[in-house]
């Protein structure tokens, strides 16, 4: 006689997951606001008086415009903030363009047709970010000077482009590796050339990589101040460079060198929010094997 047995309901279970899942999110929305904060009190400081500002923090106040004409439109001694803006938009641009043409070639000879140790080479680039920065300062000073660059564009170009190179190879391997084998070798019996299966095949799936690998590079040059304010800090200062000077020796400063860092902060804030689709997509995709 066979016997049967009721299998326990799943609904308990399923409303326990359900419960967790919700904790998680909001947990998960709770420490997203809390690094969120830090930014949005400076938006609004920036948008406060110098003495309320500097007053005991408080969400009620009469909003002004005011710190961002003055940040403007004031010359503190360096250049102005349309000045330096276009320094960091040149020097990012051009630097993020030579640093894409450069990793793409080295990612897909390190992906599609690796060599042997390719793990050293890989190795070998990222241990060129090891050395603190502050360690190699002088010889690469000494060197822009002895090549008259200092106070020029040209010389963050080629930092910044060595600077994120390593990433870039080490991020677009990662996506390159991602692409079917079989795709290539379809183009390749169908007579497509080296250059027309990075073209028509492999770049196009790859897109969000690259967009994904483009955006932090260009996050990272425009933030960098360290070079800029060693090698740049007259002549061709950059808007890291420019935020600094709104520090002031006397008086009040806090709501204009808040309106300044939100002015500084807004085009990176733009371009993510902009690319966010592909960003996600790309360092997603590089993470699924």
């Amino acid at each position: 006689m066979a016997i049967f047995t009721r299998a326990p309901k799943a609904e308990p279970i399923l409303g326990q997951n359900r419960l967790v899942a919700n904790l998680l999110g909001l947990l998960t929305w709770f420490i997203g606001l809390l690094f969120f904060f830090p930014l949005f009190w400076l938006v609004l400081n920036g948008f406060k008086e110098e003495s309320v500002a500097n007053a005991s923090p408080t969400l009620i106040f009469d909003p002004t415009l005011d710190r961002f004409r003055e940040v403007t439109e004031a010359n503190a001694g360096l250049l102005s903030f349309a000045e330096a803006f276009g320094n960091s938009f040149w020097i990012v641009l051009i630097s993020t363009i030579f640093v894409m043409i450069l990793a793409v070639p080295a990612a897909y000879a390190l992906a599609i047709r690796p060599m042997r140790k390719w793990r050293d080479v890989l190795f070998f680039f990222i241990s060129t970010k090891f050395l603190p920065i502050v360690g190699i300062i002088m010889p690469i000073w000494i060197i822009a000077r002895d090549l008259n660059l200092l106070g020029t564009r040209t010389v963050l170009v080629v930092l910044y482009t060595a600077m994120n190179l390593p990433l870039a190879v080490w991020m677009l391997r990662s996506f390159f590796a991602e692409v079917p084998k079989e795709l290539i070798e379809a183009a390749q019996i169908d007579g497509c050339s080296l250059l027309g299966q990075l073209r028509q095949v492999i770049l196009p799936i790859v897109a969000p990589g690259l967009a994904a690998t483009a955006l932090l590079c260009v996050i990272f040059a425009w933030n960098e101040f360290f070079f800029a304010i060693q090698l740049n800090p007259t002549g061709a200062s950059t808007i890291p460079v420019w935020v600094n000077s709104q520090q002031k020796f006397q008086g009040q400063f806090l709501a204009g060198l808040s309106a300044a860092s939100v002015l500084a902060t807004l085009p990176v804030v733009v371009a993510g929010w902009a690319a966010q689709k592909r960003m996600i997509r790309g360092l997603a995709m590089g993470a699924i094997k």
